[in-house]
């Protein structure tokens, strides 16, 4: 089965509205660009409809690319909003773990600083799930696929894909292994897929699992995006799909649900912010 991600996110963002309508007003986000590239627009725009679907407003706050990394720190913490997205990347010369870092923990939608992923990490209860965990869990939940005592590989370790994944799985009682460039496991994939049950892949390289990696009936999420042949393509291959019983899509498929639950995250913030 093909997965329907932007279906997925669309229902995602009904929720989210309906929960958002119910506060004393609409959650307030701001979008903080540095560097505003073809790219960063498209994504800007993309998350300004996003946003409205989900019952919020979106502002975009920009800084010139050469604005001092502290004059930035100083300015996040001092916005006035329900919850602060970073979108990355910044300038190439702006530190963006001490941008992220300033992000106050009650704001951080996207869990990007070093306190959100500690307490995400952590496990505790009231914890956000960094965004693309959420939509990986949306995508099990939504299929029924368990976690607990299934053999998982997640490939790449990257801060917003696999890092994270790697350690949600591992908290619901996957036994985990990851797979980077770097590792030895990398270089024999084959072997490392050819038992999983669960296959998450953010490697960001064009199509680098095929069919014969993978065991028949392997759930396989997609989160990886780089460009081949002038067009966006997934690390897994086409022909992946005629082996998997579940398989998401890129583009199309983890990257509208991802946008989905960080909308959500936010009015999570949101509420809590009016209702203490």
């Amino acid at each position: 089965m093909i997965i329907d991600g932007r279906a997925l996110a669309s229902s995602v963002l009904a929720r989210t509205k309906v929960r958002a309508e119910a506060l004393a007003r609409a959650p307030r986000i701001a979008a903080v660009v540095t560097s505003e590239t073809p790219a960063t627009k498209s994504y800007l725009a993309i998350k300004e409809k996003r946003a409205q679907d989900a019952g919020c407003v979106l502002d975009v706050v920009r800084f010139p690319e050469n604005t001092p990394p502290e004059v930035l720190s100083t300015m996040l913490r001092s916005l006035v909003a329900d919850a602060i997205l970073v979108q990355l990347p910044l300038a190439s010369d702006i530190d963006a773990k001490e941008v992220c870092d300033a992000i106050p923990l009650s704001k951080d939608a996207d869990v990007l600083s070093t306190s959100a992923r500690e307490k995400f990490e952590r496990g505790d209860t009231d914890a956000l799930l960094p965004p693309v965990v959420g939509a990986v869990r949306e995508i099990l939940i939504q299929n029924s696929v368990g976690v607990k005592g299934k053999k998982a590989v997640v490939v790449g370790a990257g801060f917003l894909v696999g890092a994270p994944v790697a350690t949600w799985l591992a908290q619901q009682g996957a036994e985990v292994e990851v797979a980077t460039l770097e590792s030895e496991k990398y270089r024999s994939l084959t072997s490392v897929l050819k038992g999983a049950d669960i296959v998450v892949s953010g490697a960001g390289a064009p199509h680098i699992i095929t069919p014969d990696m993978l065991k028949e009936g392997v759930v396989l999420i997609d989160a990886g995006t780089s460009e081949s042949g002038g067009e966006v393509v997934g690390d897994a291959s086409p022909g992946c799909a005629e082996r998997c019983s579940l398989i998401t899509p890129v583009p199309g498929g983890v990257g509208p649900l991802a946008v989905a639950c960080l909308f959500e995250n936010a009015v999570i913030l949101a509420e809590r912010a009016m209702n203490t």
